[in-house]
Protein backbone atom coordinates (compact mmCIF):
# COMPACT_ATOMS: atom_id res chain seq x y z
CA UNK A 1 0.00 0.00 0.00
CA UNK A 2 1.51 3.13 -1.22
CA UNK A 3 1.50 6.36 1.16
CA UNK A 4 -1.20 8.30 -0.72
CA UNK A 5 -3.65 5.12 -0.52
CA UNK A 6 -2.90 4.61 3.63
CA UNK A 7 -3.97 8.65 3.35
CA UNK A 8 -6.77 7.90 1.60
CA UNK A 9 -8.02 5.30 3.60
CA UNK A 10 -11.06 5.73 5.95
CA UNK A 11 -9.30 5.72 9.62
CA UNK A 12 -11.80 3.64 11.25
CA UNK A 13 -13.61 1.39 8.29
CA UNK A 14 -14.86 -1.98 9.47
CA UNK A 15 -15.44 -0.70 12.96
CA UNK A 16 -18.16 0.33 14.95
CA UNK A 17 -18.64 2.66 17.45
CA UNK A 18 -20.87 3.06 20.51
CA UNK A 19 -21.45 6.45 21.66
CA UNK A 20 -23.63 7.74 24.39
CA UNK A 21 -25.15 11.06 24.51
CA UNK A 22 -25.41 11.03 20.88
CA UNK A 23 -28.29 12.92 19.99
CA UNK A 24 -26.71 16.66 20.06
CA UNK A 25 -23.19 18.41 20.88
CA UNK A 26 -20.04 17.04 21.15
CA UNK A 27 -21.76 13.11 20.77
CA UNK A 28 -22.76 14.41 17.67
CA UNK A 29 -20.16 16.06 16.41
CA UNK A 30 -17.52 12.48 17.30
CA UNK A 31 -20.51 10.70 15.73
CA UNK A 32 -20.25 12.04 12.56
CA UNK A 33 -16.69 12.42 12.39
CA UNK A 34 -16.44 8.29 12.95
CA UNK A 35 -18.94 7.55 10.07
CA UNK A 36 -16.69 9.97 7.98
CA UNK A 37 -13.91 7.67 8.90
CA UNK A 38 -16.06 4.59 7.95
CA UNK A 39 -17.27 3.63 11.52
CA UNK A 40 -20.72 2.17 11.50
CA UNK A 41 -22.23 3.74 14.60
CA UNK A 42 -24.88 2.56 17.59
CA UNK A 43 -26.30 5.77 18.51
CA UNK A 44 -27.42 6.15 22.30
CA UNK A 45 -29.29 8.52 23.90
CA UNK A 46 -31.98 9.47 26.91
CA UNK A 47 -33.88 10.80 24.26
CA UNK A 48 -36.19 13.16 27.04
CA UNK A 49 -35.60 15.20 30.25
CA UNK A 50 -34.94 14.07 33.72
CA UNK A 51 -36.09 15.25 36.68
CA UNK A 52 -33.49 16.88 38.40
CA UNK A 53 -31.82 18.67 35.64
CA UNK A 54 -32.83 21.71 35.38
CA UNK A 55 -32.63 22.53 31.48
CA UNK A 56 -33.95 20.18 28.44
CA UNK A 57 -31.70 16.68 27.20
CA UNK A 58 -31.22 15.56 23.91
CA UNK A 59 -34.62 14.59 22.19
CA UNK A 60 -35.07 11.37 20.09
CA UNK A 61 -35.61 13.63 17.01
CA UNK A 62 -32.57 14.74 17.81
CA UNK A 63 -31.11 11.03 18.26
CA UNK A 64 -32.75 10.68 14.18
CA UNK A 65 -31.02 14.08 13.17
CA UNK A 66 -27.86 12.47 14.41
CA UNK A 67 -28.01 9.07 12.91
CA UNK A 68 -29.27 10.65 9.27
CA UNK A 69 -26.42 12.94 9.24
CA UNK A 70 -23.91 9.35 10.22
CA UNK A 71 -26.28 7.58 7.32
CA UNK A 72 -25.34 10.40 5.09
CA UNK A 73 -21.78 9.33 5.17
CA UNK A 74 -22.48 6.08 4.25
CA UNK A 75 -22.69 4.32 8.11
CA UNK A 76 -24.89 1.62 9.13
CA UNK A 77 -27.06 2.84 12.07
CA UNK A 78 -28.59 1.90 15.09
CA UNK A 79 -30.35 3.88 17.43
CA UNK A 80 -31.21 3.44 21.43
CA UNK A 81 -32.81 5.06 23.48
CA UNK A 82 -31.14 4.33 26.83
CA UNK A 83 -30.93 5.84 30.20
CA UNK A 84 -26.89 5.15 31.53
CA UNK A 85 -28.28 4.81 35.50
CA UNK A 86 -30.44 1.69 34.17
CA UNK A 87 -28.35 -1.17 34.02
CA UNK A 88 -31.09 -3.25 31.80
CA UNK A 89 -30.68 -0.19 29.15
CA UNK A 90 -27.47 -0.20 29.01
CA UNK A 91 -26.98 -3.89 28.65
CA UNK A 92 -29.83 -3.60 26.00
CA UNK A 93 -27.99 -0.73 24.26
CA UNK A 94 -24.73 -3.72 24.26
CA UNK A 95 -26.77 -6.29 22.86
CA UNK A 96 -28.27 -4.59 20.13
CA UNK A 97 -24.69 -3.78 19.05
CA UNK A 98 -23.25 -7.12 19.00
CA UNK A 99 -26.34 -8.19 17.22
CA UNK A 100 -26.46 -5.84 14.68
CA UNK A 101 -22.62 -5.62 13.97
CA UNK A 102 -20.90 -8.55 15.84
CA UNK A 103 -18.80 -6.31 17.88
CA UNK A 104 -18.16 -3.02 19.14
CA UNK A 105 -14.77 -1.68 18.40
CA UNK A 106 -14.30 1.85 20.00
CA UNK A 107 -16.71 3.28 22.83
CA UNK A 108 -17.48 6.94 23.72
CA UNK A 109 -18.47 7.44 27.01
CA UNK A 110 -20.10 10.83 26.15
CA UNK A 111 -23.49 10.96 28.39
CA UNK A 112 -22.96 13.51 30.74
CA UNK A 113 -24.70 16.66 32.51
CA UNK A 114 -23.58 19.90 33.72
CA UNK A 115 -25.96 20.71 36.41
CA UNK A 116 -27.47 20.88 38.61
CA UNK A 117 -24.49 22.77 39.73
CA UNK A 118 -24.03 26.20 41.30
CA UNK A 119 -23.84 25.50 45.17
CA UNK A 120 -21.44 25.08 47.71
CA UNK A 121 -20.81 21.54 48.48
CA UNK A 122 -22.95 21.97 51.98
CA UNK A 123 -25.81 23.12 50.09
CA UNK A 124 -25.60 19.73 47.56
CA UNK A 125 -28.80 17.75 48.35
CA UNK A 126 -28.51 14.44 48.16
CA UNK A 127 -30.45 13.60 45.40
CA UNK A 128 -28.50 16.54 43.39
CA UNK A 129 -25.10 14.60 44.16
CA UNK A 130 -26.42 11.29 43.65
CA UNK A 131 -27.54 12.29 39.94
CA UNK A 132 -24.56 14.01 39.14
CA UNK A 133 -22.42 10.91 39.83
CA UNK A 134 -25.13 8.53 38.70
CA UNK A 135 -24.78 9.58 35.20
CA UNK A 136 -21.30 11.55 35.28
CA UNK A 137 -19.67 8.66 36.68
CA UNK A 138 -21.40 5.36 36.73
CA UNK A 139 -22.91 5.79 33.55
CA UNK A 140 -19.69 5.26 31.96
CA UNK A 141 -18.92 2.57 34.38
CA UNK A 142 -22.02 0.95 33.59
CA UNK A 143 -21.26 0.90 29.88
CA UNK A 144 -18.24 -0.22 29.86
CA UNK A 145 -19.37 -2.91 32.01
CA UNK A 146 -21.90 -4.10 29.33
CA UNK A 147 -19.32 -3.41 26.56
CA UNK A 148 -15.82 -3.88 27.44
CA UNK A 149 -16.36 -7.93 27.58
CA UNK A 150 -16.84 -8.59 23.76
CA UNK A 151 -13.83 -6.21 23.54
CA UNK A 152 -11.55 -8.50 25.69
CA UNK A 153 -13.37 -11.59 23.64
CA UNK A 154 -12.16 -10.08 20.55
CA UNK A 155 -8.63 -8.84 22.16
CA UNK A 156 -8.84 -5.30 20.62
CA UNK A 157 -11.07 -2.50 21.46
CA UNK A 158 -10.92 1.55 22.65
CA UNK A 159 -12.36 3.12 25.29
CA UNK A 160 -12.60 6.78 25.42
CA UNK A 161 -14.37 8.43 28.56
CA UNK A 162 -15.17 12.25 27.93
CA UNK A 163 -14.46 13.72 31.04
CA UNK A 164 -13.40 17.51 31.65
CA UNK A 165 -10.90 20.31 32.44
CA UNK A 166 -13.11 19.75 35.70
CA UNK A 167 -11.54 16.69 36.19
CA UNK A 168 -8.12 18.09 36.54
CA UNK A 169 -9.13 21.04 38.84
CA UNK A 170 -11.76 22.52 40.55
CA UNK A 171 -14.43 25.03 39.96
CA UNK A 172 -16.36 27.04 42.17
CA UNK A 173 -20.08 25.57 42.83
CA UNK A 174 -19.61 22.58 40.80
CA UNK A 175 -18.43 20.36 43.33
CA UNK A 176 -20.98 17.09 41.99
CA UNK A 177 -19.55 17.76 37.94
CA UNK A 178 -15.46 18.06 39.28
CA UNK A 179 -15.64 14.80 42.09
CA UNK A 180 -17.75 13.30 38.77
CA UNK A 181 -14.97 14.06 36.30
CA UNK A 182 -12.05 13.14 38.47
CA UNK A 183 -13.67 9.87 39.31
CA UNK A 184 -13.86 9.30 35.74
CA UNK A 185 -10.29 10.07 35.06
CA UNK A 186 -9.23 7.39 37.95
CA UNK A 187 -11.59 4.92 36.53
CA UNK A 188 -9.88 5.05 33.18
CA UNK A 189 -6.54 4.80 35.09
CA UNK A 190 -7.79 1.63 36.25
CA UNK A 191 -9.77 0.11 33.82
CA UNK A 192 -6.42 0.76 31.30
CA UNK A 193 -4.62 -1.43 33.50
CA UNK A 194 -7.21 -4.15 33.62
CA UNK A 195 -7.45 -4.31 30.36
CA UNK A 196 -4.12 -3.68 28.65
CA UNK A 197 -3.40 -7.44 28.75
CA UNK A 198 -6.25 -7.92 26.16
CA UNK A 199 -5.36 -4.81 23.49
CA UNK A 200 -8.17 -3.28 24.95
CA UNK A 201 -6.92 0.44 25.24
CA UNK A 202 -9.04 2.51 28.11
CA UNK A 203 -8.69 6.73 27.91
CA UNK A 204 -10.04 10.23 28.96
CA UNK A 205 -10.74 12.97 26.70
CA UNK A 206 -10.61 16.42 28.99
CA UNK A 207 -12.28 19.10 26.58
CA UNK A 208 -12.22 22.83 27.89
CA UNK A 209 -14.98 25.33 26.86
CA UNK A 210 -16.46 23.94 23.96
CA UNK A 211 -18.49 26.46 21.88
CA UNK A 212 -22.60 25.75 21.25
CA UNK A 213 -22.34 25.28 17.99
CA UNK A 214 -26.05 25.19 16.48
CA UNK A 215 -25.56 22.62 13.98
CA UNK A 216 -24.80 20.17 16.72
CA UNK A 217 -27.51 21.97 18.63
CA UNK A 218 -24.89 21.86 21.81
CA UNK A 219 -26.23 23.80 25.10
CA UNK A 220 -23.47 22.70 27.88
CA UNK A 221 -21.39 25.99 27.84
CA UNK A 222 -24.68 27.96 28.07
CA UNK A 223 -25.65 25.73 31.14
CA UNK A 224 -22.25 25.92 32.78
CA UNK A 225 -22.93 29.83 32.38
CA UNK A 226 -26.32 29.39 33.63
CA UNK A 227 -25.58 27.69 36.85
CA UNK A 228 -22.79 30.20 37.69
CA UNK A 229 -25.18 33.44 36.79
CA UNK A 230 -23.15 33.96 34.14
CA UNK A 231 -25.45 36.69 31.18
CA UNK A 232 -25.68 34.29 28.44
CA UNK A 233 -25.48 36.54 25.84
CA UNK A 234 -21.86 37.37 26.88
CA UNK A 235 -20.91 33.88 28.11
CA UNK A 236 -19.15 33.30 24.95
CA UNK A 237 -16.90 36.40 25.48
CA UNK A 238 -16.34 35.88 29.23
CA UNK A 239 -15.43 32.16 28.91
CA UNK A 240 -12.69 33.18 26.14
CA UNK A 241 -11.20 35.29 28.38
CA UNK A 242 -9.82 32.32 30.43
CA UNK A 243 -8.31 31.30 27.60
CA UNK A 244 -4.43 31.21 26.55
CA UNK A 245 -5.47 30.30 23.18
CA UNK A 246 -8.04 33.50 22.93
CA UNK A 247 -10.63 31.16 21.96
CA UNK A 248 -13.35 28.68 22.57
CA UNK A 249 -12.85 24.95 21.59
CA UNK A 250 -14.62 24.03 18.75
CA UNK A 251 -16.31 20.48 18.50
CA UNK A 252 -14.68 19.58 15.65
CA UNK A 253 -11.56 19.82 18.11
CA UNK A 254 -12.55 17.37 20.34
CA UNK A 255 -13.96 15.26 17.70
CA UNK A 256 -10.03 15.47 15.85
CA UNK A 257 -9.11 13.98 19.36
CA UNK A 258 -11.46 11.16 20.18
CA UNK A 259 -10.83 10.11 16.51
CA UNK A 260 -7.18 9.88 17.32
CA UNK A 261 -8.08 7.97 19.92
CA UNK A 262 -10.18 5.39 17.86
CA UNK A 263 -7.94 4.94 15.66
CA UNK A 264 -4.71 2.60 15.20
CA UNK A 265 -2.24 5.96 15.36
CA UNK A 266 -3.07 5.80 19.12
CA UNK A 267 -2.69 1.67 19.31
CA UNK A 268 0.37 2.04 22.14
CA UNK A 269 -1.53 5.13 24.23
CA UNK A 270 -3.61 4.16 26.74
CA UNK A 271 -4.41 4.99 30.90
CA UNK A 272 -4.22 8.82 29.57
CA UNK A 273 -5.89 11.60 29.86
CA UNK A 274 -5.66 13.54 26.78
CA UNK A 275 -6.90 17.18 27.02
CA UNK A 276 -8.49 19.44 24.98
CA UNK A 277 -8.36 22.83 26.29
CA UNK A 278 -6.19 25.52 24.63
CA UNK A 279 -3.96 26.00 27.58
CA UNK A 280 -5.95 26.35 30.56
CA UNK A 281 -5.14 23.90 32.58
CA UNK A 282 -1.59 24.73 32.18
CA UNK A 283 -1.45 27.26 34.14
Amino acid sequence: MTAGERAARPLLRGRTALVTGAARGLGRTCAVRFAEEGADLVLVDVCGDLAGVPYPLGSGSQLEQTAKLCREQGAAVVTVTADVRRPEDVEEAARQALDRFGGVDVLLNNAGIAAPSGKAVHEIAEDEWDLMVGIDLTGAWRTMKAVVPAMVEQRSGSVINVASTAGLVGYRHFAGYVAAKHGLIGLTKAAALDYAPFRVRVNALCPGSVRDDPLSEGRMLAEIARSLDVDVDEHEEIFVQSQPMNSLMEPRDIAGAALWLAGDDSRQVTGTTLTVDGGFSAR
